[in-house]
């Protein structure tokens, strides 16, 4: 399966995957929502900024996956802390994440820059920051 991935864009999160300074994606919420449990080892994540740019720049495979159960806001933020080097989180990011009650760790590699290109995200009536696309080219422009 294949995802498309926002990514901060303020922090340079782009760019400290493509470098490998980042080679941890986190997603957490208070409930069990995508992408918990939809990622798999193989599937492959292109990433697209939250700048409101539209293109897909990069893409990266995923090698491992972590669904969190149900946490507590300590032990939350205490994950977060063991993988802080792996996940390089810009203090708005560490904020924005730590002590949600469900986490998910997606381990990458392979990161490469691609041609940019734009997606259709009109079936996506509920934007978030994360897009279960299944195959790519079904929403390529």
């Amino acid at each position: 399966m294949d995802h498309v991935v926002y990514v901060d864009a303020k922090s340079n999160e782009l760019e400290k995957i493509l470098s490998g300074e980042k080679s941890i994606i986190l997603r957490g919420a208070a409930g069990r929502k995508l992408p918990y449990g939809r990622v798999e080892m193989g599937n492959i994540l292109y990433f697209i900024r939250n700048n409101g740019e539209g293109l897909i720049h990069a893409k990266a495979q995923v090698d491992n996956v972590y669904n969190s159960e149900k946490m507590d806001k300590d032990t939350s933020a205490a994950l977060i802390e063991e993988h802080l080097e792996d996940l390089q989180l810009s203090p708005a990011q560490l904020k924005r994440w730590s002590g949600k009650r469900y986490l998910v760790l997606i381990t990458i590699i392979n990161p490469e820059a691609i041609s940019p290109f734009g997606i259709d995200k009109s079936d996506f009536g509920n934007m978030d920051d994360w897009l279960a696309v299944g195959e790519i080219d079904s929403v390529r422009i």
